[in-house]
């Protein structure tokens, strides 16, 4: 071949490698974006409620329903959407839970009724469930070269910490400006951007004939969450000595122990234990779900004492926590991006979780009826969001590096199913102690309303102490569990193939 030749040839093909890389980056935008709008339905909705109550007639015990249904549907069916995925394609899987999810949404925004509300929450959640898995295993297989891997989970991670935060914002401002029915129909509008960019950007997949659908194990593991997570939104509302809270969260654990048993000697598992007997997997597992229970404190206490006792609109409550958002995200992609690659996940996982108790330690030592927030509740922020950045970036990235592509949706679902069980565990064990410390603090100093605002008061700081303390445990736990070094680097080969498969076919 000629010089001209070979030079046309190593430009196009510099040229190719460029474009490949620029649309990976084009990628992790579709979804970071399916990735937000899981995320943000966790708060954003929550911030809807009393609208959604007051216009839709609905006592304060059914009040309860809007929340479970949807944390049945996604928690229960997270590891099945996750198979489903492998078995069916990431992009296949990812469309319809984009679609379907904004389908839901658009069906809880139009509710005419409770039962119509109720049952469009329980379809977002379902669809959450296919939607979740999918999006972090495109994640995990379109980045393989550790240091864009590393950028790559930095803002995944960053999504997934100031998600909720995020939600507390637009669900404040879109409730106070427009209507409680637009916090689930901004879902549509988001749905629409990442469905033209899936369709554009990702390739089509096969069905893969090595994967199948482990039915037993599905029945089980998919009847023991719900099981838990009923069991601890009962624990939540009537208490953890409830019969019903007993026999539900009893019946979970006992389920998803038998099902343990029968993913051990199924041909075709639906969690291949491969994929939690690694260290460094399942320490990051271990991570998000510890992280997920303190992390609920700083949102829903925090939440609660800006807007009942300091009188916060919900959008300045929302505007109140952009700098622990600022501080998550620059956080989670210099430490994933810049950090992880030379030192491992085992530093920084415990190192962040030190921080975020840090954080809600001088939370629970700071707090009063008449706070400065400049003062007071800025430090706390900024260092709990730099902590929360730096667990959620490192433990992303950990959770799903190396394992097969024929299990990169279960093993992302995993990272969702215990961030959910974790996020469930901790809103019912916090809320159930900040009751019972206002209550103490009540009974001891009476009723009139400056002492039912220092209960209040006092019943936060109870909820940030636990909080930090788990988060100082689990930092511990984490220490212990996750090995030493560094994630090993991909092939050539991975890397190539992930790169491959942001490129659509010409089908």
């Amino acid at each position: 071949m000629s010089g001209p030749a070979v030079a046309v040839s190593e430009r196009a093909r510099s040229s190719g490698v460029a474009a490949g890389a620029a649309r990976r980056w084009w990628v992790l935008g579709v979804v970071g974006l399916a990735q937000l709008m899981v995320i943000l339905d966790a708060t954003i909705v929550n911030i809807a409620l009393p609208s959604a109550q007051h216009a839709l007639g609905f006592s304060n015990a059914d009040r309860q329903w809007v929340v479970t249904a949807y944390s049945l549907a996604f928690g229960g069916l997270l590891l099945l959407g996750g198979r489903l995925s492998d078995l069916l394609g990431r992009r296949r899987m990812l469309i319809i839970g984009l679609v379907g999810f904004a389908a839901a949404s658009a069906l809880g925004g139009a509710a005419t009724s409770f039962a119509m509300l109720v049952i469009g929450r329980g379809a977002q959640g379902a669809f959450g469930a296919m939607l979740a898995p999918a999006a972090l295993s495109t994640l995990t297989t379109t980045f393989t070269d550790p240091a864009e891997r590393g950028k790559a989970f930095g803002v995944y991670g960053a999504i997934a910490g100031a998600g909720g935060a995020v939600g507390l914002l637009l669900g404040g401002a879109l409730t106070e400006y427009l209507s409680w029915r637009w916090c689930l129909y901004v879902n549509v509008a988001l749905a629409v951007i990442a469905v033209a960019g899936a369709v554009r950007l990702l390739a089509r997949q096969p069905r893969n004939p090595g994967v199948r659908i482990d039915w037993p194990g599905s029945v089980l593991v998919v009847a023991g969450l719900v099981a838990v997570v009923y069991g601890l939104s009962e624990a939540e509302t009537k208490g953890w000595g409830a019969p019903e809270t007993v026999a539900l969260l009893v019946t979970g654990v006992v389920l998803l122990a038998v099902f343990v048993l029968v993913e051990r000697r199924v041909p075709h598992p639906l969690l291949p234990l491969r994929i939690v007997v690694n260290r460094f997997r399942g320490g990051a597992y271990l991570a998000i779900g510890l992280s997920a229970m303190g992390m609920f404190g700083i949102f829903l206490f925090l939440t609660y004492y800006l807007q009942l006792t300091l009188g916060y609109s919900p959008v300045k409550a929302g505007l109140a926590f952009l700098p622990m958002i600022a501080a998550i995200m620059a956080s989670s992609t210099t430490s994933s991006g810049a950090l992880m690659p030379r030192i491992g996940p085992r530093p920084l996982v415990p190192a962040g979780m030190l921080l975020a108790a840090g954080g809600l330690v001088v939370l629970a030592t700071q707090l009063s009826l008449r706070p400065s927030y400049l003062d007071q509740i800025l430090p706390a922020l900024l260092l709990t969001g730099a902590g929360l950045g730096l667990v959620f970036g490192c433990a992303m990235n950990t959770a799903t590096y190396g394992a097969d592509r024929a299990d990169a949706g279960v093993a992302s679902a995993m990272v969702n199913t215990n961030q959910q069980v974790g996020g469930s565990i901790g809103t019912a064990l916090l809320n159930t102690i900040a009751a019972s410390a206002l209550t103490s603090y009540v009974l001891a100093h009476g009723h009139t309303p400056l002492d039912l605002a220092g209960a209040a008061v006092h019943s936060y700081v109870v909820a940030f102490w636990v909080s930090a303390a788990i988060l100082a445990g689990s930092a511990v736990v984490c220490g212990l569990v996750l090995p030493t070094g560094t994630l090993a680097p991909a092939t050539r080969s991975a890397a190539r193939t992930a790169a491959d498969s942001a490129v659509p076919s010409a089908a």
